[in-house]
């Protein structure tokens, strides 16, 4: 090799040496962004562990659970809060169970390959004891992917039992039996589950290394269990992790998101703070609350703002704590199961 040719040693050391100089003089070279699905530079990204996806760091929830409170055209709701989500670089929908996924491709269509959709029908996977074989979930997902006129999910996330355990070993052989076929054929580019039962998440995706996408609880309450925690094996294994019910089901705000609502400022203040804590764990991919209007989702875009110009102040953690303590005494009925999640 002639003198005038770097050896690729000698590349590599030149390459360092000019990203330290460039790094040292505040021109650090810009991260590639190309890849991101409607990125917008306000937004902040994280990657969904091994599937290499870059979701935004709060991503849209497909419940609606307070709509009604709108007096809105349902349809006309649901496309205008998707559009905004898009507007904020927010690329990721989550939607578990038939309605709500015919009601995200609807609002979607025209515009499905600028966010991704993850999907479940929770009524027909292995909740339903006669959806407890790979045959019978795969008929689950062609059915939902005909109705919504999909014809692939990014992500299949199959709905499990609240308290996972209750499944048999021979069950959560079938689930990712189902989940590796519908990858196989190209119906999902992803697979991953849903479950509030820490424990068996954890033997999940130590015992299945081909789940790569979690959901379970997360909160502002909760914390990381120093031995044996489901967060060792998240980052072990490389899996994705969506938080769902990161407003305690809504129990830390004093209004009801009606328009009108006397304690909206408030409540806009607490959600934004709660977000800020829960996006300061990195283990966690994105939270994903439910929002029912336009300005809901841009005051989670500003929460992400808020939290990439500084971290919390020592007054405001606590403040976390106390609104947390408050929400854990006044869980709604039917969502006491949540104190389960304290510690992870």
């Amino acid at each position: 090799m002639s003198d005038s040719k770097l050896t690729r040693r000698q590349f590599g050391q030149a390459a360092a040496a000019a990203g330290v100089a460039a790094a040292a003089a505040g021109t650090a070279p810009a991260a590639d962004t190309s890849k991101i699905l409607s990125h917008n530079p306000d937004m902040l990204y994280r990657r969904l562990g091994k599937t290499d996806l870059k979701v935004s760091a709060v991503c849209l929830g497909g419940h609606w659970k307070r709509v009604n409170v709108m007096g809105q055209d349902f349809d006309k709701n649901r496309r205008e809060v998707v559009l905004r989500c898009l507007e904020h670089g927010i690329n990721y929908v989550d939607a578990c169970c038939h309605p709500e996924v015919c009601a995200y491709s609807k609002a979607l269509k025209g515009r499905r390959d600028q966010m991704y959709m993850a999907l479940s029908y929770c009524g027909h996977e292995v909740r339903n004891p006669n959806y407890r074989t790979a045959g019978k979930l795969m008929e689950s997902l062609d059915k939902l992917l005909h109705d919504s006129h999909q014809e692939y999910t990014d992500l299949w996330r199959i709905t499990c039992f609240e308290p996972g355990g209750r499944h048999t070993f021979n069950t959560s052989c079938e689930i990712v039996a189902a989940l590796e076929k519908a990858k196989k054929q190209g119906k999902a580019r992803h697979i991953g589950l849903s479950t509030h039962d820490r424990r068996w998440a954890k033997m999940m995706i130590e015992q299945f290394p081909q789940i790569e996408v979690i959901l379970f609880p997360y909160t502002a309450k909760t914390k990381r269990i120093p031995e044996d925690s489901l967060f060792d094996a998240v980052e072990q294994c490389d899996v994705g992790t969506f938080g769902i019910k990161p407003f305690a089901s809504n129990s830390i705000f004093k209004g009801n998101s009606a328009p009108d609502n006397p304690h909206a400022e408030e409540d806009d203040r607490r959600a934004r703070l709660v977000l800020r804590f829960i996006l300061r764990n990195k283990a966690i991919t994105a939270p994903i609350p439910g929002l029912i209007s336009k300005h809901q989702v841009d005051n989670v875009a500003k929460a992400v703002t808020e939290y990439r110009k500084h971290d919390l102040a020592e007054a405001e953690k606590a403040e976390v704590q106390r609104l947390m303590d408050h929400a854990w005494a006044n869980l709604p009925p039917g969502y006491g199961w949540l104190r389960d999640w304290e510690y992870v």
